[in-house]
């Protein structure tokens, strides 16, 4: 399966948010693989980065647009003619959401409102396919123990969730109105759990918080300890998108459908049980619990059901939880041990690490 992805070589993709965390890590893949990258963007989220860790601005053709400008992104794509999209530009944080949610529905629902009405008036005729990348708080969160499917209920509680369910209702109106109409479009849909990975510096997030409290020795603050995320390494959601952008380039059976990206139940472990996996690899931490305010709201059981990734992508999780957790650390150790140094090369060398596991676990 791992093989499929050589047909990305030559191509031209298109990635909205290339600079965030995702964006950065699918970039470099995709240039590994020999494709021709078009990133759009409004900012580099974070400093450090790992766009700018990666140097990646002399990898990939680098365009600063905030998409909730529908004219400039239109004519980026009206320009380029891109063999793919994938969509991931948002404001992707939580806490952010209640700081300033019209911020956040501006970008994460009207954001992807303004790519599907470009992609509405795109009458190129290469066929061009299309992944739009959501959430799992895309979903009603209901503590589900069997992990939910995509036919189950939107919904959002924070900002941040309600706004990526409005982004679904959007997408399947615009795929009902208009859009599977077109014979030059094939569009889906993949929700993914929490993503971790070396090179993640966000605000407010696990494993950046516990690399920023390794550096400065300071005591990790951890909010929410015994909930449960269905953690996953970056590249196997990563993965996931470029099989579904490919396979529905030849099965317009998958147009218009939505795919979880989550891992088994091995890695849906708690927040602390995850701290602890950490101190094991890197034992110069400590951490204490803190009392949020009682009006910010998380969700304590995020699970996916990814058999429909399964049946018709031949998709799934194949690293386990410690195989994560060392990808990660690994990656970071290296970045501070030498950080001044371009990781590019390193990066690289954990994707063709990943891709190499896959085919031996494939034989």
């Amino acid at each position: 399966m791992i093989s499929l992805l050589s047909k990305f070589k030559g191509k031209k993709v298109l990635i909205t948010g290339h600079t965030g965390f995702k964006g950065s890590w699918l970039s470099m893949w995709l240039n590994h693989l020999g494709a021709k990258i078009i990133g759009v963007s409004n900012n580099i989220p974070t400093k450090p980065s790992n766009f700018k860790t990666n140097k990646l601005n002399n990898k990939v053709k680098h365009i600063i647009v905030d998409i909730k400008y529908k004219k400039k992104l239109s004519k980026i794509i009206k320009k380029n003619k891109p063999d793919f999209i994938f969509h991931l530009a948002a404001q992707s944080l939580v806490k952010e959401s209640y700081q300033n949610p019209k911020h956040t529905f501006e970008t994460n629902s009207f954001g992807t409102l303004n790519l599907l009405e470009a992609l509405k008036e795109y009458d190129y005729k290469k066929l061009c396919s299309v992944v739009i990348i959501t959430s799992d708080k895309s979903y009603k969160n209901l503590e589900l123990s069997r992990g939910y499917k995509e036919n189950d209920v939107l919904g959002g509680h924070d900002p941040y969730s309600a706004s990526k369910a409005c982004a679904e209702l959007i997408i399947q109106c615009y795929l009902n109105s208009f859009l599977y109409k077109k014979k030059n479009l094939r569009i889906s849909i993949a929700r993914a759990g929490n993503v971790i990975g070396g090179g993640d510096w966000s605000k407010d997030r696990l494993i950046p918080d516990c690399i920023r409290s390794i550096y400065s020795r300071k005591k990790l603050l951890i909010r929410f300890p015994n909930s449960t995320r269905p953690w996953q390494y970056v590249l196997e959601p990563l993965y996931g998108y470029m099989l579904l952008a490919i396979k529905q380039k030849k099965n317009i059976k998958l147009n218009g459908q939505v795919f979880n990206f989550g891992p088994n139940n091995r890695n849906s472990i708690t927040v602390i049980e995850m701290i602890n996996k950490i101190k094991k690899r890197w034992n110069i931490f400590d951490w204490k619990i803190v009392k949020l305010k009682k009006d910010v709201y998380e969700s304590k059981l995020l699970k996916l059901n990814s058999n429909k990734a399964l049946k018709f992508l031949g998709w799934r999780c194949f690293f386990n939880a410690n195989q994560t957790i060392n990808m990660v650390i690994d990656w970071y150790k290296f970045y501070l041990d030498h950080k001044k140094i371009n990781m590019y090369s390193y990066s690289i060398s954990q994707i063709r690490e990943f891709e190499n596991f896959i085919k031996k676990v494939k034989k």
